[in-house]
């Protein structure tokens, strides 16, 4: 999931993909952004003064935030420099509309897709061992994911944290996180996480992924902020991040993504957690028809 300008030591630590993909902080609970609007009379949220927030529900076009700041461009002008995962979708939409839970730090929330109800018994068969597992639990077919891919204005290359997203040469690079939600089966047939990952691949001098989904539907594109649970409506993140969304679920097959994180050039080895949807209009973008890139 930046126009503000980086301490040159600080940046590298306290920005690290924790800002995107933080497996800390508290979570808020599923209606705290309608309750906290109350407690504050209507007015302006307790964050006030910082740009567009995310996760939101990207079907909603609504937005009152009075911060603006251009989109990145197109992710294919732009370096790849991370691709981390989340339990469960950080944003909602109509094709993963299903609410998780009200979780614990940012586990067990956030949204599911609607195939995950209607999957066979094979793709829910269990899988030979743990897939991607941590403190917080292990994935399972039937789960969400939502995949983050961070590009950056920055001449660097892939690496772990957000700090490769960063350079001595550009402090205040632009930053662009194309995300796709998937439903985890037991198929080998289904998508290959490996095949979206990264193994060198330069286009027209700038770092790639191996491929992201194209056919998903149009993705919904908005200016937000980094994500993952250590914010909420009264912790906002600083960073201005442009979003392209993908509205539509895509079938993986869990043993790619087993694969995957035992071992990326991003030192991932499980799902992080969500930051709960923001809902408050103070605090979102308006999502514009016809916005490129």
């Amino acid at each position: 999931m930046l126009k503000k300008q980086f301490m040159v030591a600080a940046a590298v630590a306290v920005f690290s993909t924790a800002a995107f993909a933080s497996d800390h902080g508290h979570a808020a609970s599923h209606d705290s952004h309608d309750a906290m609007h109350a407690e504050h009379g209507g007015s302006a949220p307790a964050c006030t003064g910082f740009g567009p927030q995310t996760p939101r529900d990207i079907d909603s076009k609504h937005g009152e935030n009075k911060i603006v700041f251009a989109l990145a461009a197109d992710y294919k002008e732009m370096n790849l420099c991370n691709i981390h995962l989340h339990k469960n979708a950080e944003h909602k939409g109509k094709d993963y509309p299903i609410f998780a839970g009200e979780g614990a730090h940012g586990y067990d929330s956030g949204y599911q897709c609607s195939v995950s109800k209607h999957l066979s018994a094979a793709e829910m068969a269990p899988t030979a061992e743990p897939v991607c597992p941590s403190e917080h639990g292990a994935l399972k077919p039937g789960d969400t994911i939502e995949v983050h891919w961070v590009h950056s204005s920055a001449p660097v290359k892939p690496g772990p944290t957000l700090g490769s997203c960063l350079s001595d040469n550009v402090k205040n690079p632009d930053l662009r996180v194309e995300a796709q939600v998937f439903t985890l089966v037991n198929d080998p047939n289904a998508l290959d996480f490996n095949t979206l990952g990264y193994s060198g691949k330069v286009v027209n001098g700038y770092q790639q992924a191996d491929a992201i989904p194209a056919n998903t539907g149009k993705p919904v594109l908005f200016a937000g902020s980094t994500t993952g649970p250590t914010y909420s409506d009264s912790t906002c993140s600083p960073l201005q991040v442009t979003w392209s969304v993908r509205p539509q679920c895509a079938k993986i097959d869990i043993n790619s993504v087993a694969k995957w994180c035992k071992g990326n050039a991003f030192k991932e080895d499980h799902a992080h957690g969500v930051r709960k949807l923001v809902t408050v209009p103070a605090l979102l973008s308006e999502i514009k028809d016809g916005q490129k890139h």
